[in-house]
């Protein structure tokens, strides 16, 4: 659920992470192929409470017409308190709460796995898993996002925030943090860059402005296309892909 510039836009996301998704479930060896939806929210406003119940329940009926050939789950800009509203119209809806048999809000350990993977590819770039002084930016203070800042908080690194909604700059004054907006984000001069936010931004434009030595992050589909993976290798920049599917592992 997120604010699209346009259509063009929203379709474009859901074809990329329904490929992932399709790559993703391969690997796991699950029987299942690669679903993804998004519902475009307008871009001026934020819905209000009963707008957006109405846009979940007609994505709920829409899923319901699917026959079991989709299944919901909580993503960018939903939670499972979402996923309840879901479940009132169709039964093919995972994460709900855990008060409700769920399996709840599953953010906490995406983060954990985020910073595992931080610190390994630290490791492999630096010699140390520590991050105690290592300089670290965070572009999207979500659900996920926030998480991770504050246990890289945690572990001593110096860091850098960003995210579209300004309101998020709090969380930058509670962990001491230097704040920016998120386009200045992807040049900022730090060791490890921590993309949280949507995908799609590694390109031909930005990976040349790019001022990092790791890549490691919780956004889906960072590449704007397969390509962009040997340009940053040809920068020096050390990758870390993680999935979803991994990061639930």
């Amino acid at each position: 659920m997120w604010s699209y510039d346009d259509s063009r836009a929203a379709l474009r996301d859901a074809l990329r992470l329904s490929r992932a998704m399709t790559y993703k479930a391969a690997v796991a060896d699950l029987p299942l192929g690669g679903g993804k939806g998004v519902i475009i929210l307008p871009g001026d406003r934020r819905p209000t409470s009963e707008r957006r119940q109405a846009a979940l329940l007609d994505f709920a009926d829409t899923v319901e017409a699917l026959d079991g050939r989709y299944i919901a789950a909580e993503d960018v800009g939903t939670s499972s308190r979402d996923m309840s509203v879901i479940a009132q119209r169709t039964a093919r809806v995972a994460g709900l709460a855990r008060s409700r048999g769920g399996s709840g809000d599953p953010s906490p350990f995406t983060a954990l796995g985020v910073e595992a993977a931080i610190r390994a590819s630290c490791e492999r770039a630096f010699g140390s898993a520590s991050l105690r002084g290592r300089r670290i930016c965070v572009i999207g203070l979500g659900h996920v996002g926030s998480r991770v800042a504050k246990r890289c908080a945690r572990g001593g690194a110096e860091l850098v925030l960003a995210d579209v909604d300004l309101a998020k700059r709090a969380l930058a004054e509670q962990l001491g943090a230097r704040w920016t907006d998120p386009d200045r984000a992807l040049e900022s001069d730090v060791e490890v860059l921590v993309p949280c936010a949507l995908g799609g931004f590694l390109d031909h434009d930005t990976v040349p402005r790019l001022r990092c030595t790791v890549i490691a992050g919780a956004a889906n589909n960072q590449l704007a296309d397969d390509g962009i993976a040997d340009l940053l290798a040809a920068h020096g920049i050390l990758w870390a892909p993680i999935s979803s599917s991994t990061r639930a592992a």
